[in-house]
């Protein structure tokens, strides 16, 4: 992996490649039945591993209900509430001990659409040189639909000042729709990632940078949720612009 470029595609179709999803889930009973099975019905092949951090509404027993039915699903529980970051990671380390071959990363909201993963899958499928494939907000093509104007501007900020600060050549630092090679993601120093919440994104893009890794951009539209809560707040971001400018501090010391 060692051309650092980043690439921008439109044009994809359905994907045939073996893939797990992996959801970390907190409280999205509502949305549980229907994302999994647009996911179900948008792919061939693809699996999905729900994380559950031990949901007050029910979400993971109903995801073992789900599972008893679906050989395509499977769960993961977790005893507490513990980030996104600590979710998505224990998810990553599952599907490597089993071998599979892309790993994605999708939101449980609805706002990740289960056809814009069967694109990523496919661009993933045609082009076996990419290791990462983003679902992008910010190249052309991409959008976000029904954010409140604050969020939008927060986000895209976000992303910049990360992008700027970490020298990364991706529009969409933050995005959390991924589908990632297994090769990278056993090459990136998993067990090494602290980073929670919003600023988890940030750390994988910059750790498969440093690495080497061949990224693709393909833009997806981002859905607002209709049920449940946002788990974004004022913490999170404070967390993200912390961590990206004592990453990018560092960067700026390596370099002088």
């Amino acid at each position: 992996m060692s051309d650092k470029t980043v690439q921008h595609v439109d044009e994809v179709s359905l994907s045939h490649s073996k893939v797990l999803v992996v959801m970390p889930t907190y409280n999205e009973i509502d949305n549980l039945r229907t994302t999994i099975s647009g996911i179900f019905s948008s792919t061939r092949d693809a699996e999905v591993l729900v994380v559950d951090d031990n949901s007050p509404d029910g979400t993971g027993r109903m995801a073992d209900f789900i599972a008893q039915g679906e050989p395509r699903l499977h769960v993961l529980h977790r005893q507490a509430k513990n980030g996104l970051g600590p979710a998505y990671l224990e998810g990553f380390h599952w599907a490597l001990d089993r071998r599979y071959d892309v790993i994605c990363e999708m939101d449980m909201d609805g706002s990740h659409r289960p056809l814009d993963l069967a694109r990523m899958l496919d661009v993933m499928e045609r082009n076996p040189h990419v290791d990462l494939v983003i679902g992008s907000r910010r190249v052309k093509g991409g959008q976000t639909v029904n954010w409140p104007l604050l969020r939008d501007v927060i986000s895209r900020s976000g992303s910049w000042y990360a992008r700027r600060m970490l020298g990364l050549p991706v529009k969409d630092v933050t995005a959390g729709f991924r589908a990632y090679r297994s090769d990278l993601l056993r090459e990136i120093d998993l067990d090494g990632i602290e980073a929670n919440g919003y600023v988890f994104q940030v750390d994988m893009t910059r750790r498969a940078h440093q690495v080497g890794a061949r990224i693709l951009e393909i833009p997806i539209a981002f859905i607002e949720r209709t049920h449940g809560n946002s788990k974004m707040g004022s913490g999170i971001v404070l967390e993200a612009m912390m961590r990206v400018t004592v990453w990018g501090a560092e960067r700026m010391v390596k370099r002088s």
